[in-house]
């Protein structure tokens, strides 16, 4: 990584923590744009794709920028007199933060962002970009039925879009705005699960991109050349989409239980059954992607997944795989 790369990331940590650290609305804006405009030249690769996918990135978080400031100010500006215009200005200070965090439906410009980038900087969108929105989300008044109404979409709208795609980093880009479906019912109720849900996410994601990256894989039919390798690669994969799907028994369904059960204690009996229902969708693809690849047959090529840079990732797999026995234990002892 060159020194630049260095610098830029430094700054784009340094915005984000900037945002999650700050007292007022003012200081989490500043820490908002900082982040932006060190993500720009980390994104760009000199690549028609790569500027074109900064560009458009750049737009909509500059308006979203607007919106977030044009509602801060009128905050301060109104101050006594709010009781008014308090639920408008929540709305579109929430839907411009629903817009950075690219929650349907305003999530129309993250699919096509991720397709122009490589698979660091779409780990990098996929979750820290995510953590200073939420994070100022949990501080804003989010009406529940516009809560429930943006947690709806994110889960259906991703579950139907999936279907029929064959570019993986799309797969990835729907799949991530299933999770924020989740980590958004429970974000203003638990946010120490949230959290957990998040660096979960954020492992799982981790792992899965990892190997697409190593092995090249941008589109489905380049993950049956590379299962082409061994049945253990075929594991592999097909544990790890399992678990980022929520299937048990794998890690990624633990936080997904955690937090049907504080839905069901709160009584929201219907939004879990529609969650439930709604990532069954997502999952339906994971399973068809991993049963193709067992059914149809190649020529295998033995022992050339087993070497010492890739060896790693059946040692994530396994925590992967095992997570939810592991947190299971610690909550039974703690």
């Amino acid at each position: 990584m060159k020194w630049n790369k260095i610098l830029f990331f430094c700054m784009l940590m340094s915005g984000t923590l900037i945002s999650i650290s700050s007292y007022s609305w003012f200081s989490m804006w500043m820490g908002l744009e900082l982040n932006l405009l060190s993500f720009i030249p980390l994104m760009n690769e000199n690549s028609p794709k790569s500027s074109e996918a900064s560009l458009k990135y750049f737009i909509i978080q500059a308006l979203s920028s607007i919106f977030v400031l044009f509602s801060i100010l009128m905050i301060s500006i109104m101050n006594e007199n709010l009781s008014i215009l308090e639920m408008p200005l929540s709305l579109i200070l929430s839907s411009a933060l629903l817009t950075k965090l690219g929650a349907a439906p305003f999530h129309f410009w993250f699919p096509e962002i991720i397709e122009g980038l490589n698979w660091m900087n779409s780990f990098i969108l996929l979750t820290w970009q995510k953590i200073a929105p939420f994070v100022l989300l949990s501080y804003s008044f989010l009406e529940i039925n516009f809560l429930w109404m943006i947690i709806f979409l994110s889960m259906a709208i991703s579950g139907i879009m999936i279907w029929n795609q064959t570019s993986m980093k799309k797969i990835m880009a729907y799949s991530s705005i299933n999770h924020i479906g989740w980590m958004l019912s429970i974000l203003f109720f638990n946010q120490f699960l949230w959290m957990n849900y998040f660096l979960i996410y954020a492992f799982m994601s981790l792992i899965l991109i990892s190997m697409f990256s190593k092995f090249k894989i941008y589109y489905i039919q380049n993950i049956f050349n590379f299962l082409n390798f061994s049945k253990f690669s075929k594991l592999l994969f097909f544990f790890n989409f399992l678990s980022l799907g929520g299937l048990p028994p794998f890690l990624g369904f633990f936080p997904k239980w955690m937090i049907l059960k504080i839905l069901i204690e709160k009584n929201y009996i219907f939004l879990s059954l529609s969650m439930v229902f709604l990532t069954l969708l997502t999952l339906y693809i994971y399973i068809q992607l991993c049963i193709q690849s067992f059914i149809m047959s190649y020529e295998e090529k033995k022992n050339i997944f087993f070497t010492s840079k890739t060896l790693i990732f059946s040692n994530l797999t396994f925590f992967n795989t095992f997570g939810l026995i592991f947190f299971l234990l610690v909550l039974n002892f703690a």
